[in-house]
């Protein structure tokens, strides 16, 4: 790991008075997470048809493809922590360092780890609800059902849909983040490809420098690009918050 580029790397952040984080995919991959769009994403491996188990429309006429993956994702939850990366940005968030982490996530890793400013612009498991009455139901409930092999119904018999964003639905708290990204002093773009709108769009707001950390080449030609890091992204932040204790 170059020395120039954690040096840097620490310097911007003690300089930044107000530092807001982008994440993907790409965080979490090291927790035994797959990704969707790296070598052996989802996508890529097609082990599941993004386009039946996203899809809002296709979940409304047959919600069970979804809810296929869901068993796996959840079977997980069990066997996965946050990764090093988490934890340092939930510690960075406690020294007053990142006022926010904005994150395309839906595997609740950055809440296990400790932050608590968190924009889920995906949404995630935690919460789920009832379509047809709008009964609200936590992740130990619906994990119950899940886990049972069986399509989630309410007590009215409505489907039960996990609080995920698919698409054809809006993502959640665009504006606060569009905000964030448009306050930043300092911007980290953290294990996404970029590839997603509208969070791949809110880079192109900000007025500060950015930090791209990723394992592969993200396509990001801006002019405030201050540091582009391909490396393991736990690998780089463990020497970053070692470099910043030293300091």
């Amino acid at each position: 790991m170059p020395t120039d580029q954690i040096t840097r790397c620490a310097d911007l952040i003690l300089q930044s008075k107000n530092t807001v984080v982008l994440t993907g995919a790409g965080i979490s991959t090291n927790a035994g997470i797959p990704d969707f769009r790296g070598p052996q994403g989802l996508y890529t491996s097609r082990l599941y048809d993004a386009e039946k188990i996203f899809d809002i429309s296709y979940f409304f006429k047959d919600p069970k493809p979804f809810y296929e993956f869901a068993f796996d994702f959840i079977a997980l939850e069990s066997k996965i922590n946050p990764t090093p990366t988490h934890h340092a940005l939930a510690a960075l968030e406690g020294m007053g360092k990142v006022k926010a982490v904005i994150t395309q996530n839906i595997d609740g890793l950055h809440q296990k780890a400790g932050s608590h400013k968190i924009l889920d612009m995906h949404g995630n498991f935690l919460t789920s609800h009832c379509l047809r009455c709008r009964k609200a139901y936590d992740y130990q409930e619906l994990r119950s059902m899940v886990l049972q092999h069986v399509i989630p119904h309410c007590s009215c018999r409505g489907i039960i849909k996990p609080d995920i964003v698919f698409f054809g639905e809006d993502v959640k708290y665009y504006h606060q983040c569009l905000e964030l990204a448009q306050s930043a002093d300092l911007f980290f773009v953290i294990g996404t490809s970029c590839a997603v709108y509208p969070a791949a769009s809110l880079p192109q707001f900000v007025p500060g420098k950015i930090i791209i950390i990723n394992n592969t080449k993200v396509d990001l030609n801006m002019y405030n690009v201050a540091l582009e890091v391909e490396s393991d992204i736990d690998v780089f932040f463990n020497e970053l918050m070692k470099a910043l204790k030293s300091k």
